[in-house]
C-alpha cells in the first residue's frame, strides 16, 4: 500500500487534531484513529470515528430491564450474558465509520451486508486511480471440485505465471483505454487537444473488477460483528476476511470486553441442531450412535463430528 504525500498529510492533520469530548472514548482504538492500515497490496481500512464503548452496551441493556430485575454483577458479565443469549438491541448503541479502499470484486461481495451505511467514491465525478489487485501465487488457486463458491489446490509454475500476466496485462492495457476515452491521464493531463472526453460515467465500464475502490462504511457494533462472523470466518473468500482480520483487530481495541465475548460464543463456539444435540447426549451417555442412525445429512454429519475432534467422518 501506498499513500500520497497528501494523503499522509491529510491524517497526520487528522491525527493532530486536540479536541475535547464528554463522551466516552476508547483509549486505545483512538491510538489508531485515522491510520490507515494496509490491506492486500493496495488496500487499507481506517477508522475516521465511532460512537460508544464497552459500557454504552451495559448502559442500554440495564435501562431496558427496568426496576426490579436480577441484575448481572459485572459489565463483563452482562456483556457475556448478551452474546450468549444472542441479544441484539445494545450492541446496536455503538458505531463505527470506515474509511476502506478495496478491489471492486470484493465491494460487490461486501455490498450484499446491506446493514451499514455506504458512501462509495464517485467514478462518475473523479477518475479511478491506477491500481489494481494482483495476487500472490500463495492465492492462486484452482476451482474447488466440491464447492461452487471455494478453491482448491494451488496452481504452481508456469501456469501461475501466465495467470498473473494475464491479470496484470488485461488490467493495464483496460486502463490505458479507459484514459484513452477520456481523453486524460488519471493526473489531470491531457492526452489530445483535438479530442473530446467520453463521459465519465461511460469510460469507467471499461475497468476490470480488480481495479481499486474507495468508500465509506459506517455500521453499528451488532451488524459489524454479524459482518465479522461470516467475512473473518476460514471459508470466506481470502481477499474479503484479509479486510474482515484488521477489522477484528479494531473491534478489539475499541470494545475489548464484547470482542472476548464475540470470541468465546461467536468465533469459537457453535449452533447444535435438536439432533446433534441427540447426538452428542448420546455419545457422552456411550449409547451407540452412527450416520445411518442420526437422521442428518453427510454433510450435517461431518460438520458435527469435525467441530468436536471426532474421528467418524463420512467421504
Amino acid at each position: 500500500m501506498k499513500l500520497t504525500k497528501e494523503q499522509h498529510q491529510e491524517i497526520l492533520d487528522q491525527q493532530s487534531q486536540k479536541n475535547t469530548t464528554k463522551r466516552v472514548t476508547s483509549p486505545e482504538l483512538e491510538k489508531i484513529l485515522y491510520e490507515a492500515l494496509p490491506v492486500l497490496d493496495h488496500g487499507f481500512i481506517r477508522v475516521v470515528d465511532y460512537m460508544g464503548d464497552d459500557t454504552s452496551i451495559v448502559q442500554s441493556a440495564r435501562v431496558s430491564y427496568g426496576k426490579g430485575t436480577k441484575k448481572v454483577s459485572t459489565d463483563a458479565g452482562l456483556i457475556k450474558y448478551l452474546m450468549r443469549h444472542r441479544h441484539s438491541t445494545p450492541f446496536e448503541m455503538c458505531e463505527i465509520k470506515y474509511h476502506v479502499k478495496l478491489p471492486i470484486f470484493i465491494a460487490r461481495q461486501w455490498i450484499r451486508h446491506r446493514t451499514a451505511n455506504v458512501n462509495e467514491y464517485s467514478a462518475r465525478y473523479s477518475i479511478l486511480d491506477k491500481e489494481f489487485y494482483i495476487p500472490d501465487k500463495q492465492h492462486l488457486a484452482a476451482q474447488s471440485t466440491n464447492n461452487r463458491q471455494g478453491r482448491g489446490s494451488l496452481i504452481n509454475g508456469s501456469q501461475a505465471d501466465e495467470i498473473l500476466n494475464v491479470l496484470k496485462e488485461d488490467a493495464e492495457r483496460n486502463y490505458k483505454n479507459y484514459e484513452k476515452m477520456l481523453n486524460e491521464t488519471y493526473d489531470g493531463d491531457i492526452i489530445d487537444e483535438k479530442k473530446q472526453g467520453l463521459a465519465r460515467e461511460l469510460a469507467r465500464m471499461n475497468l476490470t473488477l480488480n481495479s481499486y475502490t474507495q468508500w465509506y462504511w459506517k455500521t453499528d457494533l451488532l451488524n459489524l460483528l454479524n459482518f465479522l462472523s461470516l467475512r473473518a470466518d476460514s471459508h470466506a473468500q481470502y481477499e474479503i476476511r484479509a479486510y474482515a482480520d484488521v477489522m477484528m483487530n479494531t473491534v478489539k481495541k475499541w470494545v475489548p470486553t464484547t470482542y472476548d465475548a464475540f470470541i468465546d460464543y461467536r468465533v469459537g463456539g457453535m449452533e447444535l441442531s435438536a439432533k446433534g444435540k441427540e447426538i452428542i447426549k448420546k455419545m457422552i451417555e456411550g449409547k451407540k450412535c452412527d450416520y445411518e442412525s442420526s437422521g442428518l445429512s453427510k454433510r450435517e454429519w461431518n460438520e458435527l463430528m469435525g467441530s468436536f475432534g471426532f474421528s467418524q467422518n463420512l467421504v
